[in-house]
C-alpha cells in the first residue's frame, strides 16, 4: 500500500467493545480503495464482533458509509442488535483482546505473520516486540509495536 492508511487499534474501545472501531475505520478505509488486503467481515475479529452484536454486517456496512461520527453509529448497533448486558460486553472484549493461536493451523498462521513483519521491517523475528495474541500481531503489523 502507498501512503500507509491503518484502521485504529482492536485495543481502541467505543462503547466498551473492542474492535468496533476498527471495524468502522476498515468500512470507511475499505469504500476509500485506501485497504484492501485485510480480512473483512467474513472472517476473523470482523466476524467475531458482527455475531456477538447481533447486527446484519452489510446494514452496517451501508450505514457506516451513510456517514456519522461513532456515538451515532454505536447507537445504530445499540437499536439494531441484541442487548449485551455490560458485563457481557467487557467479558467479549477481554477474551478477543486475549486471544491467540488455539490450535497448530493458527500457531503456524501466528508465526507466518511474525515472519512477514519481520521481513517488511528487515529484521529477524526474535527481535520484535513479544507478542502472543493476535491483537499484539495486528499491533506489530501496523506499527504501534
Amino acid at each position: 500500500m502507498t501512503g500507509q492508511h491503518y484502521p485504529r487499534s482492536p485495543k481502541v474501545l467505543l462503547g466498551d467493545i473492542a474492535h468496533l472501531g476498527r471495524f468502522i475505520d476498515k468500512i470507511r478505509l475499505r469504500n476509500a480503495g485506501q485497504i484492501q488486503d485485510y480480512n473483512y467481515i467474513t472472517v476473523g475479529f470482523d466476524k467475531y464482533l458482527i455475531d456477538f452484536l447481533g447486527i446484519d454486517a452489510k446494514a452496517f456496512e451501508q450505514r457506516v458509509l451513510a456517514g456519522g461520527t461513532d456515538e451515532e453509529l454505536l447507537a445504530w448497533v445499540t437499536v439494531n442488535g441484541r442487548k449485551p448486558s455490560d458485563q457481557e460486553v467487557a467479558q467479549w472484549s477481554q477474551r478477543l483482546l486475549a486471544s491467540g493461536p488455539k490450535d497448530d493451523a493458527a500457531r503456524q498462521r501466528f508465526q507466518g505473520r511474525l515472519k512477514d513483519i519481520a521481513a517488511k521491517r528487515g529484521v529477524p523475528v526474535s527481535s520484535l516486540p513479544p507478542a502472543t495474541t493476535w491483537a499484539d500481531v495486528i499491533e506489530l503489523d501496523e506499527g504501534r509495536l
